[in-house]
């Protein structure tokens, strides 16, 4: 194939591990984003072919996603909106004296995430890209929606704080200038604030400056280092961090295919899939209450979710020419370059750079895994640096970072505001992780309703469109599905629950088009009314042991 005689050559196969190896280190400092790394890359890719300038940014692209896991499992820190997710469990078992096997556990799982991504890439690019035709704005609308309900999962027993918490998000969200209309919102008079709050100084102050002052407050905490001082912390757990992912492969395979499904979706992106994934982790575990403490599901969820995301949108860009995220966007500017326009019919017309990226992503996967096993004891001596040191250098890094974005200085305000909101508020026991959802899906969700008034007001719309009724059956059971993991066994009305969930989503995929999918809402209607005919016939009688249904088993 001239595909992999074109790719499998030296100066190309070292051209990628350069970019896998500089996005790792890109996506492992807090406040420098992959998609930074993919832009300060895409100058140096004008003087080589196509299929070396792609494989070189998609090796950026995959070692970004992985290489965040390295600063949200040691410091507590996402080195990119991307691993968010992965600080919740992941720092806790760090600091429990385990962050080789956490650190394990997160490349793992980002390898067999993206090789399952790759697998999805090569085999249902064309199926899935008429899945992404088929969204319209009221469809986008319902899936914020749905994205939103998380909050109801990551608020914890304190629903009402984490509420308010994601409130609070989408009100930060509206500050700025409107995106459709142009009037500005909230801006006191202030030229500064008019521009509205830029994502990253955002999510680095809530994160990175809340998180260092918590540790720093307490002198003796401050004088301690990140992690255990025994050999453990240093002993990177490779066979058994893999043999335990393998072991949860229902939750890796789920967790894949949210994030390929996420990536479909144009602007969704790894910065909510790995949200999503931990999320719907969480409510199929029989031990709920274990997420946040350092549970292994609370890794492989998000860390097999962001990069498989990527997967879903290099299939967007091949197949349609809509990015899935900012990287595949500057990813479809090196193929206009090159004067290569993405379309249905790229595979076809273009076989040669279709098959290059195909295997590209492919082998990105591979090389991350070993060029990060060969790094990750470096970053793991990392927790034996004493907090308030490592303190001082990560908001140095984290401040420059957000300056070299844009090269505000309002932005340093933001990341240091911000801060100090968020540490007053985890103080008062309100989460943050809310916060950053409102924040992340406001803009998306706003454009999106803007959009459906625009067309029509008619808010039956949101009823007859299938993926549009879908998203908003999910997202009222999973509003509740944080009552049901409560009282599940405990009381009657649980039984009900999971059949109730399989009838009422049987009708929207029973009017998707084509056969399958309405075959398939017939077999999910089916399959509710078998459940509750055996609840019927047990009496709706509550088990002793827990043998009720989970939402896994479907």
């Amino acid at each position: 194939m001239l595909a992999n005689s074109e790719l499998m050559t030296v100066s190309t196969m070292l051209l990628m591990v350069v970019g896998v190896v500089a996005g790792l280190i890109a996506g492992a400092i807090p406040g420098f984003t992959i998609a930074m790394a993919v832009v300060l890359v895409l100058p140096f890719t004008f003087g080589m072919t196509a299929v070396q300038g792609l494989a070189t940014m998609i090796g950026v692209y995959v070692g970004g996603l992985s290489g965040g896991l390295m600063s949200g499992i040691l410091t507590g820190i996402p080195g990119t909106p991307s691993s968010v997710a992965t600080t919740f469990d992941g720092f806790p078992m760090a600091r429990k004296g385990r962050p080789g096997l956490a650190l394990g556990i997160g490349v793992w799982s980002s390898f067999f995430g993206g090789v399952i991504s790759a697998v999805v890439l090569v085999l249902v690019a064309p199926q899935l890209a008429r899945i992404g035709q088929e969204f319209q704005p009221w469809d986008y609308f319902a899936l914020m929606a749905f994205a939103l309900t998380v909050t109801a999962s990551l608020a914890g027993d304190n629903m009402v704080k984490g509420l308010i918490a994601g409130f609070i998000g989408l009100l930060v969200a509206t500050v700025g200038e409107d995106a459709v209309v142009g009037v500005p919102r909230f801006n006191f008079g202030s030229d500064a604030v008019q521009q509205g709050f830029a994502f990253l100084p955002v999510l680095i102050g809530l994160f990175a400056f809340t998180r260092l002052l918590s540790d720093v407050q307490d002198t003796k905490k401050a004088q301690e280092n990140l992690g255990a001082h025994s050999a453990e912390s240093v002993r990177i757990e490779h066979m058994k961090a893999a043999k335990e992912v393998l072991s949860r492969w229902g939750n890796l395979i789920r967790s894949s295919l949210i994030g390929v499904f996420t990536g479909v979706l144009p602007a969704a992106g790894s910065s909510i899939s790995n949200i999503l994934a931990y999320d719907q982790a969480k409510k199929y575990s029989k031990e709920p209450e274990k997420f946040g403490t350092g549970t292994i599901d609370g890794i492989v969820a998000p860390e097999s979710a962001n990069n498989a995301t990527a997967g879903g949108a290099l299939i967007m860009m091949m197949a349609l020419g809509i990015p899935g995220d900012i990287v595949t966007a500057v990813m479809l500017g090196a193929l206009l370059i090159h004067d290569v326009v993405p379309s249905p019919t790229f595979i076809a017309e273009q076989p040669t750079i279709a098959y290059a990226i195909f295997i590209a992503f492919f082998l990105a996967n591979f090389i991350m895994l070993a060029m990060q096993s060969l790094t990750l004891r470096g970053f793991v001596a990392v927790t034996r640096v004493r907090m308030y040191m490592l303190a001082s250098v990560i908001l140095f890094y984290c401040a420059l970072g957000v300056f070299a974005l844009n090269n505000v200085q309002f932005d340093m305000w933001t990341l240091f505001w911000f801060g100090v909101g968020g540490f007053v508020l985890r103080s008062l026991g309100f989460p943050i992780v809310p916060i950053i959802l409102g924040v992340v899906l406001g803009n998306i969700a706003e454009n999106a309703l803007a959009q459906v008034i625009a067309i029509s007001t008619d808010p039956m719309m949101f009823l007859t469109r299938p993926w549009s009724l879908f998203f908003i059956i999910l997202g009222l059971f999973s509003s509740f599905f944080h009552v049901y993991q409560k009282n599940r066994s405990i009381k009657r009305w649980t039984l009900g629950f999971i059949p109730a969930m399989c009838l009422f989503l049987s009708i929207p995929v029973f009017m998707m088009e084509g056969v399958f999918r309405p075959v398939l809402g017939v077999g999910l209607g089916l399959f509710g009314l078998y459940l509750i005919v055996q609840r019927a016939r047990s009496g709706w009688k509550l088990p002793d042991a827990e043998p009720v249904m989970e939402v896994g088993d479907l």
